[in-house]
């Protein structure tokens, strides 16, 4: 790539993904209300995304299934098919791939692309509708675009416009398109941030391209002095192929259908969500060396607690046990919504050297020849014969961004 030469950098945002999704797969719910959500018949449904229709009437992400219907009586629910879902990312980053090689998925639905060097610039707009059309008809999927010398202009610009809209925002358009924005709509900063800002009467994104330095670091450390940068459009990170392999830990979370103190039913779930980290691990030929639980209570309180391991480990059982060692130290038995596992200090298994002495090595050789069987008899029989496990959604993706999965395309 020549370093010289300005660059032109997309930010390519899906509209609506998964409401687009299951619209590409059942055309009949086009321009009708229509909502992704958690199972309706359980408290825990949530509206994870809607469609334009369905926004238009008050339905929000986040929002309960209840309140929802009540604003939009009419609206369809469909629960997510993330693997459904996960094969139309896969599709849309090939055809993203196809133009630069250049191309950094940072979401199942969302990613950038370096064309600096694929395309003249007096044909860039060109570009962005040629590739927007390309999506949408063999895919029937919307996008917006955002084109950019860098990448948080880009994103920026892909939220100017939805949906289906193409957005240049370029170093000069910045006092007039960035800066009059509210500071809570510019992209890194969160709602806690935003009230920090606002508390120090910073209540645009211009006020915070001319924020003191040594202030911004005093209430948000170095991200203050990050963040006052790119407000002011300077933002020097590379699109990286290779930064989707950058992960620092694999979790599976999931709320239950009622807050339960039930200990056989709490065992049920840890040991399913131990067993879907180490299928996404195995998947990446990784091991970790830190457990981490997430407890959410009926009250909304939540904990976390870890304990990091003389060993790496990977498998079900083993992070299953240490898992439910943090569980039994650290419950409170009060009544519990949501549980968590995480394993973290992620190392690719070829480059871990373990140290064993012989009665360790004898047993861990043992164990894998027993794995390896276990392995075959899966792949012949189907699913482990041997386990007795609550099964869950047949694997699918418990969350509805998994940064694994995200180098699909390549394969």
């Amino acid at each position: 790539m020549n370093a010289n030469k300005a660059r032109v950098i997309f930010h390519v945002d899906m509209n609506s993904f998964y409401a687009s999704v299951e619209m590409a797969y059942e055309p009949m719910l086009k321009g009708k209300p229509l909502a992704v959500a958690g199972n309706p018949e359980e408290r825990k449904g949530i509206i994870i995304t809607s469609n334009y229709e369905a926004r238009a009437k008050g339905v929000k992400t986040t929002m309960p299934i209840w309140q929802a219907r009540k604003l939009c009586p009419e609206l369809i629910i469909r629960t997510p098919n993330f693997e459904r879902y996960r094969y139309a990312s896969r599709e849309i980053f090939k055809r993203l791939n196809a133009i630069s090689p250049f191309v950094e998925p940072v979401s199942i639905d969302e990613g950038y692309m370096d064309v600096t060097d694929v395309v003249d610039p007096k044909n860039t707009i060109q570009l962005a509708e040629d590739l927007q059309k390309k999506i949408l008809n063999e895919l029937d999927l919307p996008c917006s675009i955002g084109i950019a010398p860098n990448k948080f202009l880009a994103k920026m610009a892909s939220d100017m416009k939805k949906p289906l809209g193409i957005t240049v925002l370029r170093k000069r358009d910045i006092p007039y398109k960035l800066w009059p924005m509210p500071v809570g709509e510019m992209y890194g900063v969160g709602k806690k941030t935003a009230e920090k800002l606002i508390a120090i009467d910073i209540h645009t994104i211009g006020d915070l391209a001319a924020a003191d330095v040594y202030q911004l670091k005093q209430i948000l450390g170095i991200n203050g002095e990050r963040l006052r940068n790119r407000a002011n459009g300077i933002d020097l990170r590379a699109v990286d192929p290779d930064a989707v392999n950058e992960f620092k830990s694999i979790g599976s979370s999931e709320t239950l259908p009622m807050d339960t103190t039930n200990e056989l039913e709490i065992r049920s779930l840890l040991s399913a969500l131990a067993e879907n980290v180490e299928i996404r691990m195995k998947r990446k030929q990784v091991a970790g060396g830190t457990v981490q639980i997430t407890v959410r209570y009926h009250d909304r309180k939540t904990i976390t607690r870890s304990k990091k391991l003389l060993n790496f480990i990977e498998k079900k059982e083993d992070i299953l046990k240490v898992a439910l060692e943090l569980f039994n130290s650290h419950w409170n038995q009060e009544p519990i919504r949501l549980l968590g596992i995480t394993v973290s200090d992620m190392e690719e298994k070829q480059n871990i050297v373990k140290q064993l002495d012989l009665f360790t090595y004898k047993k861990e050789a043992e164990k894998e020849k027993l794995y390896d069987a276990i392995d075959e008899l899966t792949q012949k029989f189907g699913k482990n014969p041997f386990v007795d496990i609550k099964a869950v959604d047949n694997h699918q993706p418990r969350t509805s961004f998994q940064k694994d999965f995200l180098d699909d395309y390549k394969k």
